[in-house]
């Protein structure tokens, strides 16, 4: 075979190599389930999938922590030398567990993004609120309310009570509280799907139990007091602006928002109910997709809200 031959069949063999890659073998490969999660994952987050092939550089170091969802968090309540520098940050783009377990903490998420109407949660829900309506994107939001790590913060301190609790009773005390409403049996479906849920969140977070406060590693951090005593006036002008579009004039809420006071809202034995928690939540979390309120827009906005009427909280035996 002649040198010319040689080089026309290794360019023909090349070739057909090539054009099976890329019309047999990428195609494949682009249908399994981790690569289309993965693009699904990135694409959320504008993310060219491109960017992927330069990740063996040093100075990707910093975006790749963004990427994955990795940030250095810290419990304000834990004392320095039981915090641990480093969670990881849970994505909607992990597959949930294989078999039984994996059923029990996709109907978690079910759960927490329609607790009011959900079959099995309903009735022990009191208003119109979801776990989700404080809980943003199903508790996987990094800052408003996060359920990710919360679960290695358990069994622990719960000052307001005077005794150490589980992960299941803090979820439980939520149902008499923000959801006005009682309390599902201990070890029952709603409350094993529940923790289930917030502790497969909170997987690759080091265990490090709160012996101060039942609080996770991603609590929010709360906004100092200001110097100035927050006003209702330029908080119904800032609700009536930004917040009554989805929330309604009236607080009773819409399609596109909860209820914010009134009897279908949280009671006052509700964290949101306590001003700085509430300004702190606002934040964060406030308006929707574009969280720009100053520290004393938070402030003025919680003051209006919270002076309106809500119902009161009964202790379980007092009901």
């Amino acid at each position: 075979m002649s040198s010319n031959s040689r080089r026309w069949l290794t360019l023909v063999t090349v070739s057909l190599c090539a054009g099976v890659i890329w019309c047999v073998v990428l195609p494949w490969v682009s249908r399994q389930e981790s690569v289309q999660q993965r693009l699904i994952f990135l694409d959320e987050r504008g993310i060219d999938p491109s960017a992927m092939y330069y990740t063996e550089l040093d100075a990707m170091g910093p975006i790749l922590d963004r990427i994955e969802g990795r940030t250095n968090v810290r419990s304000d309540p834990q004392p320095k030398s039981q915090r641990s520098e480093t969670y990881f940050i849970s994505t909607k783009a992990s597959k949930y567990p294989s078999g039984t377990l994996g059923d029990v903490v996709r109907l978690g998420e079910e759960i927490v993004r329609s607790t009011s109407t959900h079959p099995l949660s309903s009735p022990f829900v009191g208003n119109q609120l979801n776990c989700s309506s404080c809980h943003l994107d199903a508790g996987s939001h990094p800052n408003a309310a996060s359920f990710i790590g919360v679960a290695a913060a358990y069994p622990a301190f719960a000052p307001w009570e005077n005794k150490v609790i589980t992960l299941e009773d803090r979820i439980l005390n939520c149902f008499i509280r923000s959801q006005n409403g009682k309390r599902p049996p201990n070890g029952g479906r709603v409350s094993t799907a529940l923790a289930a849920y917030i502790t497969w969140l909170s997987r690759g977070t080091p265990i490090a139990m709160n012996p101060l406060a039942s609080f996770g590693p991603n609590r929010r951090v709360m906004l100092a007091e200001p110097k100035a005593a927050p006003s209702v006036d330029r908080g119904r002008i800032l609700y009536e602006d930004r917040c009554a579009d989805c929330h309604a004039a009236d607080g009773s809420g819409t399609d596109e928002g909860p209820p914010v006071w009134g009897d279908q809202s949280f009671n006052d034995g509700a964290g949101l109910s306590k001003m700085t928690k509430m300004a702190s939540w606002l934040k964060v979390a406030m308006p929707l997709d574009d969280c720009d309120l100053s520290a004393e827009e938070a402030f003025d906005l919680a003051a209006y809200v919270n002076s309106h009427s809500r119902p009161k909280f009964k202790k379980p035996s007092e009901k």
